[in-house]
Order: structure tokens, then C-alpha cells, then sequence
């Protein structure tokens, strides 16, 4: 053959090499593999994986960065449980690491689960994504991608009724099937052709010796890839061709774009038969989350009780498997949600896998899901809780207790000048050989203009009136008189002076009422 030049032996080992490597994927899960990631300081930061929650049928994990200060954004990533692993959104991972602190739901293979683990379906999923939240806190923005989106609302409608301080902060649902009905493609189509009675027959196999779960039901991964091939066979097939005429011609690499593509692509696992099951039963037939009649261990979860958490959907004009439509239908059932929390876009001429691991995810989606969870960063301000500036209140003075035994009889107009006879002593007064001073204006006394009262400190003049007269003390004009008040004959009335009412004896009398000013006094009336 070496002596012809017939490049049929070229092809046929570029073939060989292919094939193994595509088939070598499918049975091995992929490592996560994310380099280093430089740092504000300007150096590259090595990443690890670090397990926070350990669970029988998947772990919560984080990607730490030693000696880097954590990021304010806390992203919590859901990946879909639909045949792939969560390595799946390695290259949403690598994008969102140099900004954000970032986790995500790492979903085990079912093959690798004894059966005494117990059932796992769409309800114990709920309360996986449930319980992942709740520990991470409430500062925290999830981001769900494909399969999870719709079970992702009911875990957020869960926490709104039993713990609402868990909420997250915002979340951002990319192409997942909300309502299937809303935009009809080929998986919408063979959900609602297929009974419940062929899929269990023809999808459902027992895992083998070979694996720890042997003896559970499954959906096999491979039955998922070959779903998901026949939906593109042509696009697909034509990948392969020129992929193994590149490895002819020694073009091929190891890590070339096909590769890094299908490396991932091809990486599949099996999922349990009853989340398999109740996942075409309950979201795509019956269609339980657009109904709003998803239920959780025989409780329904109404998703009107999410009131505080921002929501922003993310669609691809050109997506095949979650059509235009079907994930936007989140926000008509997000009634007791405002408007201003919610926020949609549709990328142009992006497909399914675009829109959160391609390009139009690292250019267009990126940086608005970013700038989504800076604006609802915030804790979201409780009702009860709702603070308002203090607006200054104007002094008032202490009332007096009215004394039931002293009532006092109507005042006439005309006051006599009062008598400089002994009062009854107020709180602690001072002796004074001086008699008081009556806060009534003599016939004889010169008048001048009154005194400007203080603003901030009114005094309190107690007359025969039982109800107490706020402000300033207005002398009444004797009778033929001058209205205006006079000037006080020593010093002249200072901020703060408070007069205090003092009684002959314990009945009062018409024109009794005498009056003692003290300077530094705090307001308060005499009792009587």
C-alpha cells in the first residue's frame, strides 16, 4: 500500500481514531479540568474543587481559588439532570470564575447508586435545589439552565412558604421548558404522542452486575445521546466527516474545537426511571408548573408566593429543544411578583447550546446576566420593616392633671392685679422674698413691644381654665386697655424661661393666678 498513493488507509485509521475516542467518552466521566484564573492582583490563581453538601444522588460543589478575596457575587449554577453530566457547563463555569464566587449542582450516575439509596424524582429534585439554596443563604443569584428551570421555580415557591429568609437574591432561567405547549418542537411533539405505557416498556433497563446499582431502573444515557443525535442527524453526521478527513490530512489536534465540543457532548449518564418518568408525565403532559399545580409531597407549591426575588429569562431565537416561548411563560405565573423584577431577552441566531456555554453566551448573555445580579444584589426591603425619615415634632408641653376636687369657675375678662399673699409651693421652689410676678399687665404698667417666643421651647401659662393653652402666654388687656403684653420689668424674657402657675390655696379663684419665672426650668405645669 505504501507504494501507491491510494489515501484509503489514511482515511480508514483516521476513521478508527475517531470512532475510539467518541465511544471512549461516553462510558467515563469527564474531569472538570479548569485552569488557573488570574486574579485583580494580576496573578493566575490555581482553582479547586471543593464538595460543601454530600447527598446520595447529587453534591453540592464549589470552586474555590486560594489566595483571592471572594467575590460579592455568589452564583449558584443548576445543571440539567437530562443524560449529561454537569460538566456540561464546564465553559459557563471557566466564564463566570475571574467574577463571581460559583457553584453548582454536580448530579451523580444513577448506575452508581444502590438501590437502598431510595427513589429519586421530580419531587426529591425539587427538594435537592431546595435544599442547596437554603444552604448557601440568601445572598445568593442561581442560574438555571434547560431541564431544571421549571423545578427550580418550584424549589424557589417552596422556600417562599416555608423559609422565606432563604430565598435567593434573583433568579436566571435559560431555556427551560416552563410551558411546553407555548412553542411545539420535536421533543414537545413525541412527549405528547407516546403513552406513559410505551416509554416505561421501550426506555426502562435494570443496571447490571457491573455497577453499584445494579438491580435499579434507568433511563440509559446512550438511549438519551441517540435522542438527541436523531434531532440533528445531519448536522452531526457531517461534523464527524470533516473530523475525520482533518485527522487524515494530520490537521486534527487533541484539543481542537470538535473535541473540546463532543468530549462533553458525548459524556452521558443514566438517570433514575421514575424522574425519568415523571418528568415527561408531570411537566410535559400534564403540564403541572404551567398550570401552577406542581405539588410536593401532596402539598402544592403556588409560584403567586415568590415576591422578592428577581426573575430574567434568556431564550435563543434559534433553540430546538426549549422553543422561543416556553421559558418566558415564567413570568405570567409569577403573579405576586413586580414588574420591575421581571426581565427577559432573546438572543438572535443562538441555539440551545449557545445560549449558555457559546459564543453568544460570552459576548451578548454574560454580561446583562451579570449586570442583572448587581441591580438585585440587595436584600429586598421587608413591609414591616419599612423605614421612614423622622419628621421633627414641635414641642409640647407636659399637661396638667386636671384635679377633680379644685374646679375652677369661669374667669371674668377683667384680672385685678394679684394680691403678693403666700402660694402654694410648687416642685422644689426657691425662696424668694420677692413677691411674684404677675404675667398680667398692670392699668399702670408701660407697654412695649412683646417679646418674640422662643421656637423651640413654648411656655405654659396655667388661667382658670382647666384645659391648658399651648404656646406662648398672651396677657389679656384689661378692660379699656391695651391688648398687647407688657415688658417684664427687670430683665427681658429669655429662651427657655418657663412660667409656672401657683395657686393661693387648693380652690381656685378668679384672678388668682399668679406666676413664677425661673430661668433653665424644664416645662412642665404646677399641680394645682
Amino acid at each position: 500500500m505504501a507504494m501507491t498513493a491510494n489515501p484509503v488507509m489514511q482515511i480508514l485509521r483516521a476513521w478508527g481514531d475517531v470512532t475510539e475516542r467518541s465511544f471512549a467518552r461516553m462510558v467515563a466521566k469527564p474531569d472538570w479540568g479548569i485552569p488557573s484564573v488570574s486574579g485583580p492582583d494580576g496573578k493566575d490563581h490555581i482553582v479547586r474543587v471543593e464538595t460543601l453538601l454530600e447527598l446520595p444522588f447529587g453534591d453540592l460543589i464549589r470552586f474555590t481559588i486560594p489566595g483571592r478575596k471572594s467575590p460579592r457575587r455568589r452564583v449558584l449554577l443548576v445543571a440539567p439532570m437530562s443524560g449529561h453530566y454537569a460538566t456540561l457547563l464546564r465553559k459557563t463555569v471557566i466564564s463566570l470564575l475571574p467574577d463571581c464566587d460559583v457553584h453548582i449542582t454536580d448530579w451523580h450516575n444513577a448506575r452508581d447508586i444502590p438501590v437502598s439509596a431510595g427513589k429519586f424524582d421530580v419531587e426529591d429534585y425539587t427538594k435537592y435545589v431546595a435544599e442547596f439554596m437554603r444552604h448557601l443563604g440568601p445572598d445568593l443569584h442561581v442560574i438555571a439552565v434547560c431541564q431544571p428551570v421549571p423545578l427550580t421555580l418550584a424549589a424557589t415557591a417552596m422556600l417562599a412558604e416555608d423559609d422565606p429568609s432563604a430565598q435567593p437574591r434573583s433568579l436566571t432561567l435559560i431555556g427551560g421548558p416552563v410551558d411546553p405547549d407555548a412553542a411545539a418542537t420535536d421533543v414537545t411533539d413525541f412527549g405528547s404522542r407516546v403513552t406513559m405505557g410505551q416509554l416505561e416498556h421501550s426506555m426502562i433497563q435494570r443496571v447490571g452486575f457491573k455497577y453499584k446499582g445494579v438491580g435499579r431502573e434507568v433511563y440509559p444515557g446512550l438511549l438519551q445521546l441517540a435522542s438527541f443525535i436523531a434531532m440533528n442527524a445531519s448536522t452531526h453526521a457531517q461534523a464527524f466527516t470533516d473530523q475525520i478527513f482533518r485527522a487524515a490530512h494530520g490537521k486534527a489536534s487533541e484539543h481542537d474545537k470538535h473535541n473540546q465540543f463532543y468530549d462533553e457532548y458525548l459524556a452521558v449518564m443514566d438517570m433514575t426511571a421514575e424522574f425519568y418518568l415523571s418528568t415527561v408525565d408531570r411537566v410535559f403532559k400534564s403540564r403541572d408548573i404551567a398550570r401552577n399545580a406542581f405539588s410536593v409531597d401532596g402539598r402544592r407549591l403556588d409560584l403567586g408566593k415568590i415576591t422578592s426575588v428577581a426573575v430574567k429569562i434568556v431564550e435563543g431565537e434559534k433553540d430546538d429543544i426549549s422553543a422561543p416561548g416556553q421559558c418566558l411563560a415564567a413570568l405570567d405565573l409569577l403573579t405576586g411578583l413586580s414588574d420591575d423584577k421581571k426581565a427577559a431577552h432573546l438572543e438572535p441566531g443562538a441555539g440551545h447550546y449557545g445560549i449558555f456555554a457559546g459564543s453568544s453566551w460570552r459576548n451578548n448573555i454574560r454580561p446583562l446576566v451579570l449586570q442583572f445580579i448587581d441591580d438585585n444584589s440587595d436584600a429586598p426591603a421587608k413591609p414591616t420593616a419599612k423605614v421612614e425619615t423622622p419628621k421633627p415634632r414641635p414641642a409640647k408641653p407636659a399637661a396638667a392633671k386636671p384635679v377633680k376636687e379644685a374646679k375652677a369657675k369661669p374667669a371674668a375678662k377683667s384680672v385685678a392685679k394679684p394680691k403678693p399673699a403666700a402660694t402654694t409651693k410648687a416642685e422644689n421652689p426657691k425662696p424668694s422674698a420677692v413677691p411674684a410676678r404677675a404675667n398680667v399687665a398692670a392699668p399702670e404698667a408701660k407697654t412695649a413691644e412683646a417679646p418674640k417666643p422662643a421656637p423651640a421651647k413654648p411656655t405654659l401659662v396655667s388661667t382658670n381654665d382647666p384645659k391648658p393653652t399651648p404656646g406662648a402666654a398672651k396677657a389679656e388687656a384689661p378692660e379699656g386697655g391695651d391688648a398687647r403684653t407688657a415688658e417684664p420689668q427687670n430683665d427681658k424674657a429669655k429662651p427657655g424661661d418657663v412660667q409656672i402657675a401657683k395657686s393661693q390655696s387648693d380652690k381656685a379663684k378668679p384672678g388668682d393666678a399668679q406666676t413664677e419665672t425661673r430661668p433653665g426650668t424644664p416645662d412642665r405645669a404646677a399641680n394645682t
